[in-house]
């Protein structure tokens, strides 16, 4: 009776929770290396995976409010570093790993988050060159968003004072850096796009690290510029640097200083160009005008100007010889075509029949079907017929019918 009464036998509830006491207690933070496996993302935004290795498998759980802060996109087979804690899932006894933070091995989450977004948009063609329109050669213009302190706009600003201080230059102020700024910067892009005041726009910041770089990495960003109808030249950090901004955009610049260039000509440059082609087309305009004065000069000498009557008198005789010869082609032609006439009217005339008549010959044809007889065999007794002469004709009718 002692021993029953020492015995304690547990619900499966009390033993769960139990063990799920124990197992958070010793493992309350920890580090887990595996590969991901049965990946699936919720529609209330938790993820749920399994890390394995070659000899186990663990269930692994990472809610909302934790996945939310992540750079990059699990997927099944990737290798990464999981950090939470252990904990037990009682409606089905399951061991799990509440993840609170996910780290890709051998590649950092942003570098990672990078090349996902990067094979992402170009699969949807953001990237492709039909897409790019030309950056205008002489801007009157240039809309730049930017950090109003930030080191690119001084560049841009002190590059344009020297090279062409005509250029009209707006700033859009953004922040280029923290959470907010990938926002900030798509807003300015479409808000140059709604007021279509500028000519080319530049988006642009200094150097910096792969984070203090990332807003220009961001989808947001990616899409209005590649929705912007102003062509966009990309200049965001230094030549090194590589952002998803510099592959949608229509043009991408190693620094801030080299898109000031590539969009503000030196003034003295383009005044030698002018200059230049000025001085060409003067000489070009003084060949010309010499070239027609020769020509001129020539006609004035000409023997036509100085004496148009003698050329009129010789036309004139052009047509008279012109006329004589025409009246004789015309008088031969008339005398070959009339010797043919001739010929074919005699011909016709031996085998017009009328001609027979006239040598003797009758045609007698049976009335009133008007058949000329060739046959006795056609007449009968009491028949009509017409018997056509050289010089007449005459009816007759059929009073006997004599054969052979």
């Amino acid at each position: 009776m002692n021993e029953q009464k020492e015995k304690h036998i547990y619900t499966v509830s009390e033993l769960t929770k139990y063990v799920r006491v124990i197992l958070e207690d010793s493992f309350p933070a920890v580090w887990v290396e595996g590969e991901i496996s049965n990946f699936v993302l919720h529609t209330s935004g938790h993820m749920y995976f399994s890390l394995r290795d070659a000899g186990a498998v663990l269930k692994c759980a990472m809610f909302a409010r934790s996945n939310a802060r992540l750079k990059f996109k699990p997927k099944d087979g990737m290798k990464v570093i999981c950090f939470g804690k252990m904990s037990v899932y009682e409606a089905r006894g399951d061991y799990q790993l509440i993840a609170e933070e996910i780290e890709p091995k051998g590649i950092g989450a942003l570098q990672l988050q990078f090349q996902q977004l990067k094979e992402k948009l170009q699969k949807e063609g953001l990237f492709d060159e039909r897409h790019k329109v030309k950056i205008p050669f002489l801007p009157t213009r240039i809309g730049i968003v930017t950090s109003p302190t930030g080191a690119a706009i001084r560049d841009i600003l002190n590059i344009a004072r020297r090279r062409f201080s005509n250029v009209e230059i707006i700033i859009n102020p953004v922040k280029v850096q923290g959470e907010s700024a990938k926002n900030e910067i798509a807003q300015a892009v479409r808000e140059f796009n709604k007021l279509k005041n500028i000519d080319v726009m530049i988006v642009t910041r200094g150097g910096g690290s792969l984070e203090d770089l990332w807003p220009f990495n961001e989808e947001v960003v990616a899409r209005a510029l590649y929705e912007s109808e102003i062509p966009v030249i990309s200049a965001v950090g230094h030549e090194i640097d590589y952002t998803i901004s510099d592959f949608v955009a229509d043009f991408r610049a190693p620094t801030p200083s080299a898109a000031a260039e590539l969009v503000i000509p030196r003034k003295e440059d383009l005044v030698g160009l002018i200059n230049t082609a000025t001085t060409r087309l003067n000489n070009a305009l003084t060949g010309k005008v010499n070239r027609l004065a020769e020509r001129l000069k020539a006609v004035k000498e000409s023997y036509i100007l100085r004496q148009p009557l003698n050329l009129i008198t010789q036309y004139e005789q052009m047509i008279d010889d012109l006329r004589k010869d025409l009246n004789i082609r015309i008088d031969h032609l008339v005398k070959i075509k009339g010797e043919r006439f001739n010929l074919i009217d005699g011909k016709l005339g031996a085998f017009n029949p009328l001609g027979i008549l006239k040598r003797g010959y009758s045609v007698s044809t049976k009335l009133p079907e008007g058949i000329i007889l060739k046959d006795i065999r056609s007449l009968k007794v009491g028949d009509m017929v017409e018997t056509k002469l050289g010089n007449g004709k005459f009816r007759s009718k059929v009073e006997e019918i004599e054969n052979g």
